[in-house]
Protein backbone atom coordinates (compact mmCIF):
# COMPACT_ATOMS: atom_id res chain seq x y z
CA UNK A 1 0.00 0.00 0.00
CA UNK A 2 1.40 3.88 -0.99
CA UNK A 3 0.91 6.14 2.02
CA UNK A 4 -2.19 7.21 1.48
CA UNK A 5 -3.96 4.11 1.28
CA UNK A 6 -2.14 3.22 4.50
CA UNK A 7 -3.52 6.61 6.10
CA UNK A 8 -6.99 5.57 4.46
CA UNK A 9 -6.76 2.42 6.27
CA UNK A 10 -6.12 3.90 9.14
CA UNK A 11 -9.03 5.84 9.56
CA UNK A 12 -11.31 3.94 8.33
CA UNK A 13 -13.15 2.88 11.40
CA UNK A 14 -12.50 3.41 15.55
CA UNK A 15 -11.97 3.33 18.22
CA UNK A 16 -8.96 5.00 18.17
CA UNK A 17 -6.37 5.07 21.07
CA UNK A 18 -3.47 7.64 21.76
CA UNK A 19 -0.47 6.81 23.46
CA UNK A 20 1.27 9.36 24.77
CA UNK A 21 -1.85 12.16 25.21
CA UNK A 22 -0.94 14.64 27.68
CA UNK A 23 -2.96 16.58 30.05
CA UNK A 24 -1.18 19.72 28.75
CA UNK A 25 -2.90 21.65 25.99
CA UNK A 26 0.74 22.90 24.56
CA UNK A 27 1.70 19.67 23.86
CA UNK A 28 1.00 17.54 20.58
CA UNK A 29 -0.31 14.36 22.99
CA UNK A 30 -3.06 16.77 23.74
CA UNK A 31 -3.71 18.43 20.58
CA UNK A 32 -3.76 14.73 18.49
CA UNK A 33 -6.26 13.51 21.32
CA UNK A 34 -8.28 16.73 20.62
CA UNK A 35 -8.20 16.50 16.88
CA UNK A 36 -9.97 13.34 17.29
CA UNK A 37 -12.67 14.63 19.65
CA UNK A 38 -13.25 17.59 17.20
CA UNK A 39 -13.90 14.78 14.19
CA UNK A 40 -16.58 13.16 16.41
CA UNK A 41 -14.05 10.10 16.43
CA UNK A 42 -13.93 7.91 19.37
CA UNK A 43 -10.53 8.02 21.33
CA UNK A 44 -8.87 6.80 24.20
CA UNK A 45 -6.35 8.75 25.66
CA UNK A 46 -3.28 6.41 27.07
CA UNK A 47 -1.05 8.03 29.70
CA UNK A 48 0.36 6.15 32.99
CA UNK A 49 0.65 9.34 35.29
CA UNK A 50 -3.32 10.66 34.09
CA UNK A 51 -6.42 9.43 35.16
CA UNK A 52 -8.14 11.85 32.83
CA UNK A 53 -7.39 14.47 29.75
CA UNK A 54 -9.97 16.70 28.33
CA UNK A 55 -12.95 15.41 30.48
CA UNK A 56 -12.34 11.38 29.27
CA UNK A 57 -10.49 8.53 31.22
CA UNK A 58 -7.01 7.82 30.78
CA UNK A 59 -5.62 4.93 30.90
CA UNK A 60 -1.99 3.27 31.93
CA UNK A 61 -1.87 1.04 28.74
CA UNK A 62 -3.83 -0.37 25.62
CA UNK A 63 -4.03 -3.72 28.20
CA UNK A 64 -6.41 -1.59 30.53
CA UNK A 65 -8.71 -0.33 27.43
CA UNK A 66 -12.45 -1.16 27.92
CA UNK A 67 -12.53 -2.38 24.90
CA UNK A 68 -10.02 -3.37 21.52
CA UNK A 69 -8.52 -0.54 20.06
CA UNK A 70 -7.16 -1.97 16.31
CA UNK A 71 -5.86 1.46 15.84
CA UNK A 72 -3.43 3.88 17.82
CA UNK A 73 -1.75 7.28 17.19
CA UNK A 74 1.60 7.66 18.95
CA UNK A 75 3.03 10.47 20.32
CA UNK A 76 5.90 9.72 22.34
CA UNK A 77 10.01 9.81 22.14
CA UNK A 78 11.42 6.86 20.05
CA UNK A 79 12.50 4.82 22.57
CA UNK A 80 9.55 4.35 24.65
CA UNK A 81 7.35 3.89 20.65
CA UNK A 82 9.83 0.40 20.33
CA UNK A 83 8.32 -0.58 24.01
CA UNK A 84 4.58 0.58 22.48
CA UNK A 85 5.05 -1.14 19.24
CA UNK A 86 5.54 -4.11 21.18
CA UNK A 87 2.52 -3.34 23.61
CA UNK A 88 0.37 -3.10 20.49
CA UNK A 89 1.28 -6.16 18.76
CA UNK A 90 0.08 -7.96 22.03
CA UNK A 91 -3.08 -6.34 22.40
CA UNK A 92 -4.06 -6.52 18.59
CA UNK A 93 -3.54 -3.46 17.32
CA UNK A 94 -3.32 -3.45 13.59
CA UNK A 95 -2.83 -0.26 12.84
CA UNK A 96 -0.29 2.19 13.93
CA UNK A 97 0.48 6.24 13.26
CA UNK A 98 3.65 6.87 14.59
CA UNK A 99 3.48 10.95 14.85
CA UNK A 100 6.59 13.40 13.59
CA UNK A 101 9.41 12.76 16.34
CA UNK A 102 8.18 9.40 17.64
CA UNK A 103 9.50 7.18 14.56
CA UNK A 104 11.53 5.17 15.62
CA UNK A 105 13.44 2.81 13.19
CA UNK A 106 13.56 -0.72 15.25
CA UNK A 107 10.11 0.24 16.01
CA UNK A 108 9.02 0.62 12.20
CA UNK A 109 10.58 -2.82 11.46
CA UNK A 110 8.91 -4.64 14.40
CA UNK A 111 5.54 -3.64 13.27
CA UNK A 112 6.34 -4.05 9.95
CA UNK A 113 7.80 -7.69 10.99
CA UNK A 114 3.88 -8.67 12.03
CA UNK A 115 2.48 -7.11 9.54
CA UNK A 116 0.86 -3.92 11.11
CA UNK A 117 -0.46 -1.35 8.93
CA UNK A 118 2.40 1.63 9.63
CA UNK A 119 2.53 5.33 8.91
CA UNK A 120 5.87 6.85 9.83
CA UNK A 121 8.25 9.64 8.41
CA UNK A 122 4.47 10.87 6.86
CA UNK A 123 2.34 13.50 8.07
CA UNK A 124 0.97 14.31 11.20
CA UNK A 125 -3.08 13.38 12.18
CA UNK A 126 -3.65 17.02 12.49
CA UNK A 127 -2.59 18.23 9.27
CA UNK A 128 -4.56 15.12 7.18
CA UNK A 129 -7.74 15.35 9.15
CA UNK A 130 -7.34 18.85 9.82
CA UNK A 131 -7.17 20.43 13.36
CA UNK A 132 -8.63 23.89 15.12
CA UNK A 133 -7.01 25.10 18.07
CA UNK A 134 -9.82 26.05 20.46
CA UNK A 135 -9.73 27.13 24.25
Amino acid sequence: MNLDQRIDAFLEKGPYAVVGASQNREKYGNKVFRCYLQHDLKAYPINPSASEIEGHAAYASLADLPEQVDRISVITPPEVTEQVVTQAIEAGVKHIWMQPGAESPAAIQNAENHDLNVIAGGPCILVTLGYTESP
